[in-house]
């Protein structure tokens, strides 16, 4: 069994890989910005991520998208549908959450192939 933790502190890793299985969470550095800038801010880390560890959007499994206003929807999903993948849609799952940072209008939860 093969745990490599990416960036780890004491509280968190910036992202874990387990069997070339990519686990990763992206938040908005954006904070200003509406849901759809966000969103494509936060699509953008994960690009960033992936490519970094040898991976691409075409290999992501399953997301779960936290959102904190319902009604933002449609602007998330404009982001979503503008980055995905064509053809290699993976799981997808959208929550209406509270998010920990005020600020956050969206966080995204991967998992992706390596």
């Amino acid at each position: 069994m093969s745990i490599t933790r990416i960036d780890p502190e004491h509280r968190m890793s910036e992202a874990v890989i387990h069997n070339d299985t990519i686990y990763y969470t992206s938040v908005p550095e954006n904070l200003d910005a509406d849901t759809e800038a966000q969103t494509a801010n936060a699509l953008a880390v994960i690009d960033a991520i992936l490519t970094r560890l040898g991976s691409d959007k075409s290999k992501i499994l399953d997301a779960t998208l936290f959102l904190v206003d319902k009604a933002d929807l449609p602007a998330m999903n404009r982001a979503w549908d503008a980055w995905v993948s064509p053809g290699n849609a993976p799981v997808r799952c959208t929550v209406q959450a509270a998010l920990m940072n005020p600020k956050y209008r969206v966080e995204i939860k991967i998992i992706a192939a390596r």
